[in-house]
Order: structure tokens, then C-alpha cells, then sequence
């Protein structure tokens, strides 16, 4: 979907207001303000779209710069008083992984002012109107990897495996369709279709425990980020932002839970059928490491990932993987999630701001936040909730500690992440002239000090002539 930016607000066509010079404030202006909607459609948190952003105004030279993003707006003015300008954008879209990068290479190139303001909305339009870096075959495979691996990490057998496998490629061939009416009634039509399945098979296939079977299939439904995200923009005092990401992420766990309930009622299943079960079978350890590798695949496949981002997605995800179950065995599940978001955050921080083969936060965070889950253990609370209280209210409450865990491990790793690089910038900072004598040179140094010297008996003498000629014309 193209990124449109507000026109300037001066005569003109849009074509014109490309061509007009760096230092204009209204194409500056709405530069900025694509920037703050392409960052947005890159499901990045308002605190650090306004922080890029205003950093971004400051290497232009514009410091008269004020930035309010919300999840679906933006606002930005320039100026103050009477020569203040406001430009607003309401965002729509939602970047995929090829998109995003893309946008990380426009983003450090205006962090460096190194493109004009006109040229950088001809490419925020570019990355706008992009299409697809995979064919729809792979995407749609993609998708049933990713399912098939999040299948051997939840529910593992390989039973689910394959049933996920199924189930990841009929949502995959339905999410290619685009169109904005099915875009809002998926959600519910594939929770109720990949339900019906699941219900339908488990009578006869060992599948385990049902409901985190049909997880994997409605792992990109899954809110786990958004309210992640949520939490982490109150955490930061973004109220508005982090209040309307939480509702909608209850939301769509509402939603999808209407569908599976609604399946459970055509089938016939009973109450006791939506409590968590145990898996029959229990498949070695390193099954999850297959099911990583799968997971990160899809992921590459189905969001068109870009061609070096894979490996940086498969070690994020160990990372997070292994330091959450670290993180289980000595404190406990509840924590589990706080540890993984602890490790996972400056490592993930630290890919992005690599120099070189560096990706976009985003494009790592998002498969980390669905290998934590939280989204995943809010959909089994509240469908539980749904047909017995007290079961679904002790696993929606653990759910929901299990949200602010991991938005707290993101605070604070990405807390000790920017303090670390501060302090690594100011040893690097850290600097003394020497004197010319001793500064490094192709002379030897005895050669230096006697041009040293002659060149300050030198000025003595001529500052010594001019004293004593100033005396003669007095």
C-alpha cells in the first residue's frame, strides 16, 4: 500500500513539491511526517518513532520540530507561534519484512541527512507501493512452515506438526487474498475453520492438547506483540498509545476466541474439552531446535524477509528460546518470559545497529515476541474463561503477568543496551590533542624542536622590532 504524505501547503502539484529545494520547511515537513507513518506501518512504538524522527528534523537543522504518533495518526509542526505549521496523516498500512528493511536503509540515511527531503518521499512512496520479493507459492509455504515449527515448540508431536503444516498453508492461500472486508473478518473465519478441523481430527489422531494445536495456525493473528508493545508505551508514558494497543489486542483475542467457541458448538464439544491437556507422546529435545529452524524459516518465506535476515532471525530465536526455558527451570514459568525478553532485547538492538549486514529491529522482535507467547496463552485464558470462570480467570491472569514480564525484560534491556553504547561512544570520544612538537610526523623529532624553536625565536624578534618601532614614532 503506497505511502501518500500530506501535500505541502503551498500552491503546487506534488511533483513540484519534490523538486523544491532541501530548505524548504513544508517538504521538510512532510518528509518527516512519511517517516513517522512508514515507521508506524513498521510496527514500531510511538516513544521511538517520535525520538528517530525528531533526531532526523535536527541533522536538517530544523530544532523547531514536535512529533504526537499514535497507532493509526500522526501529527507533526514545525515552528512555533505564529509561523507553526501542523501535518497530520492518518496510517493504514502494514509493512512486511522487505518493506521494513528498506525503510531501515531510507531511516539511517536521513538520520546522516545524506538524502534531499524530496528524494526521500519519492522513496517512502516507492516502499509504499513495493510488491512482493517472494512469489506467492513460497509465501504461502512460508506460512505453512512457520506453523509446522510453532507446532513442535507448543503442542509437540508430529501429528500436530503436520496438521499444522495443513492447516499454515490454508490460512497462507487465504491471507493473499487483499481486500479490506475479508482483512477484518479473517481473524474470526479462521480461528472457526481451523477449529472445526482440529475438533473434528481429534478423536481420531493424537494431537495432544487442542487448543495449543490451533495456536500455530493463528500464530500471525496472534496479539502477543501488540500488547507487548502495548505495555511497554505505558511503561514509557505513552497512555493513549499503549491504552488503544491493549484493547485491540484483547480484542482480537476476543475474536478469535468467538471462533473457536462458535466451532466447539457446531462439533459438539464439551466443557472439559478446552482445558489444557498433556501430549501422549513426548518427542526428544532437539525436536524444538527443528522446529526453530522451521519457524524462522516461514517466517522468512512468508513475510519476504530480505536474504541475510535469516540467520539474524534463526540466533534471535535461539537466543529467546533458550534464556526463556533457561529462565523456567530456575525461576518459573511466570519469569520465563522477563528472561527471554532481557537476553533477547540488546542482542536484537545490537543486530540493527551493526554497521554492516545490520536488520531492522522489528524484523527480529516480532518472531521473538510469538516464540514467548504471550498472545498464545491469552487465547487459551480466555477461551477457557469462556466456559469455565475460575479456570479461565487464573490462566488469563497468568497471561496477562506474563505480558508485563516480557515488556519489562524489553525495557530493561533496552535500557542497558543504550546505556552501554553511551558509554562505549564516550570512550571512543575520548581524545587529546598532543602538542605540534610531539604530534606524529614523517621529521625526526629532534628536527621538529629545532624548527620548534627557531620558529618562536623568530616571533620574539619580530614582536621586538614592532615594540621598539611603536617607541621611535612616539
Amino acid at each position: 500500500m503506497p505511502i501518500t504524505p500530506t501535500p505541502p501547503e503551498r500552491p503546487g502539484a506534488e511533483g513540484d513539491a519534490q523538486q523544491a529545494p532541501v530548505d524548504d520547511p513544508a517538504v521538510l515537513r512532510t518528509f518527516l511526517l512519511g517517516l513517522a507513518e512508514g515507521m508506524t506501518a513498521s510496527q514500531e512504538s510511538v516513544d521511538r518513532i517520535r525520538a528517530d524522527v525528531v533526531q532526523i528534523a535536527r541533522a536538517y537543522g530544523l530544532d523547531d520540530v514536535d512529533l504526537v504518533v499514535l497507532p493509526t495518526i500522526a501529527f507533526v509542526q514545525t515552528g512555533r507561534g505564529d509561523t507553526a505549521r501542523v501535518a497530520l496523516k492518518s496510517v493504514q498500512a502494514t509493512f512486511r519484512f522487505d518493506q521494513i528493511a528498506e525503510m531501515g536503509r531510507l531511516l539511517r540515511e536521513a538520520r546522516e541527512a545524506a538524502i534531499s527531503p524530496g528524494d526521500g518521499i519519492r522513496r517512502l512512496n516507492e516502499i509504499g507501493a513495493m510488491p512482493p520479493t517472494r512469489h506467492w507459492f513460497m509465501r504461502t509455504l512460508g506460512h505453512a512452515m512457520l506453523t509446522a515449527g510453532l507446532a513442535l515448540l507448543l503442542a509437540p508431536s508430529w501429528q500436530a506438526a503436520v496438521v499444522g503444516f495443513v492447516l499454515g498453508a490454508l490460512i497462507g492461500v487465504a491471507k493473499l487474498v487483499r481486500s479490506q472486508t475479508l482483512t477484518l473478518v479473517l481473524p474470526i473465519v479462521a480461528s472457526f475453520v481451523c477449529a472445526l478441523i482440529v475438533f473434528l481430527l481429534a478423536p481420531y489422531v493424537e494431537l495432544g492438547d487442542p487448543l495449543r494445536v490451533l495456536i500455530a495456525p493463528l500464530a500471525t493473528f496472534l496479539p502477543g506483540a501488540l500488547l507487548t508493545t502495548g505495555v511497554r508505551e505505558l511503561a514509557a508514558g505513552q497512555m493513549v498509545a499503549g491504552t488503544s494497543r491493549l484493547g485491540a489486542g484483547l480484542v482480537q483475542l476476543g475474536l478469535l476466541a468467538f471462533g473457536i467457541l462458535t466451532a466447539g458448538t457446531v462439533v459438539g464439544v464439551g466443557n472439559e474439552d478446552y482445558l489444557p491437556l498433556d501430549a501422549s507422546t513426548t518427542l526428544p529435545w532437539w525436536v524444538a531446535g527443528i522446529g526453530l529452524a522451521l519457524y524462522g524459516l516461514g517466517n522468512y518465506l512468508h513475510f519476504a524477509a530480505p536474504g541475510r535476515s535469516y540467520g539474524w532471525v534463526l540466533l534471535a530465536l535461539v537466543v529467546a528460546y533458550g534464556a526463556q526455558q533457561l529462565g523456567a527451570l530456575a525461576f518459573g514459568s511466570a519469569v520465563s518470559g522477563l528472561i527471554g525478553a532481557l537476553v533477547v532485547t540488546p542482542f536484537v538492538l545490537w543486530i540493527e545497529d551493526l554497521r554492516r549486514g545490520g536488520v531492522p529491529s522489528q524484523m527480529i522482535f516480532l518472531p521473538a515476541f510469538w516464540v514467548l507467547v504471550p498472545g498464545a496463552s491469552g487465547l487459551v485464558g480466555v477461551t477457557e474463561g469462556a466456559v469455565a470462570a475460575s479456570a479461565g480467570i487464573a490462566d488469563f491472569s497468568a497471561a496477562f503477568v506474563t505480558v508485563m514480564s516480557i515488556s519489562l525484560g524489553v525495557l530493561i534491556g533496552s535500557a542497558l543496551y543504550r546505556f552501554m553504547r553511551r558509554s562505549a561512544q564516550e570512550l571512543s570520544e575520548f581524545h587529546i590533542d598532543l602538542p605540534t612538537v610531539l604530534a606524529p610526523s614523517d621529521e625526526p623529532v629532534l628536527s621538529r624542536i629545532a624548527e620548534a624553536t627557531t620558529t618562536r625565536s623568530s616571533r620574539r624578534r619580530d614582536e621586538e622590532r614592532r615594540e621598539g618601532e611603536h617607541r621611535d614614532g612616539r
